[in-house]
């Protein structure tokens, strides 16, 4: 059963439509995309969910609860790592997860969060001395100190460098194993085909695809192609009986074979049978970027 049902979402500020006819849902234990330019509506659209923000039509549903009228109750059930946060400069990293903890019935342990995120050594620190990567570890220790079942975390790598970025994306993938459903608002390409089992992408309001990172490519791209040298002469015809082979060329002493499928099996298991050795071997298939230009017609970053 979904722990998100979001069903024909509507919102509008004055005459702008910042979410038009949303429609997606959520299953336990999943890490959920929402991938999308800014000003989407994505954040629009995960405030609604958790009970921020009001919508002007469609239903939203978290564990079969309304998150408006049933917002004590969700409070309890969903934490959240906003876009944008602060707290006070001086209040240290320990004070403000006891201080969290505090609001809720059965809290996570705030010290033992604490060493699992990796701020131990800066537990007496005070936020304005914490680097951006440090900010956004305690700010979804904040996000998870009520013990959440789910967590919607809203664009919580940007502005990191790349291996703040990287390391960030091991401690959600950690959260998850504990058995956090995760709900993760990114427009970073490279994170929602790392972490996401399924993406919502959004583009001016609307839902365009829905499927998993691997599906949305080979929906729009589904042709591969494999590069390598073979130790020996091979026919081509060898190559092109397979079934999912649709062509072959030559460029130079590389051997360049197009197909669909489980095409590296197919060519690896033939090259096999003929004892051919193969040197410099390259996969090149589309991207997620590729298939969100094809969904789109432009560029993430445009």
């Amino acid at each position: 059963m979904p722990v998100i049902e979001v069903t024909n979402l509507h919102k509008r500020y004055g005459d702008t439509v910042a979410v038009d006819d949303v429609s997606f849902h959520v299953e336990t234990g999943d890490i959920f995309g929402v991938l999308g330019p800014n000003g989407a509506g994505k954040t629009t659209t995960v405030e609604c969910v958790a009970g921020l923000r009001v919508p002007d039509g469609g239903e939203v549903s978290v564990f079969g609860l309304d998150p408006r009228r049933d917002a004590a109750r969700l409070r309890q059930l969903v934490g959240v790592q906003l876009q944008e946060s602060q707290l006070p400069d001086r209040l240290r990293v320990a004070e403000a997860l006891e201080l969290y903890a505090s609001f809720y019935r059965d809290p996570a342990d705030p010290a033992q969060l604490i060493d699992e995120l990796g701020l131990g050594p800066k537990r007496n620190t005070p936020y304005d001395k914490l680097s951006g990567g440090q900010k956004q570890r305690l700010s979804i220790a904040l996000a998870l100190v009520g013990n959440p079942r789910i967590a919607i975390l809203d664009e919580l790598t940007t502005g990191l460098d790349p291996q703040a970025r990287r390391d960030t994306w091991s401690l959600i993938e950690r959260v998850r194993d504990r058995g956090v459903t995760i709900v993760l608002v990114t427009h970073f390409m490279e994170e929602a085909e790392r972490l996401c089992d399924r993406l919502a992408v959004i583009d001016k309001g609307r839902v365009v695809a829905l499927d998993s990172p691997a599906g949305l490519v080979s929906a729009v791209a589904p042709e591969q192609r494999i590069r390598f040298r073979p130790s020996a002469p091979l026919d081509d015809r060898h190559l092109t009986d397979l079934p999912e082979v649709t062509a072959v060329t030559r460029s130079g002493p590389q051997v360049v074979v197009t197909g669909t499928g489980d095409l590296l099996y197919a060519v690896a298991s033939l090259l096999a049978r003929h004892r051919i050795v193969v040197a410099d071997l390259r996969l090149e298939q589309a991207t997620l970027d590729d298939a969100f230009v094809e969904l789109t017609g432009h560029r993430l970053t445009d």
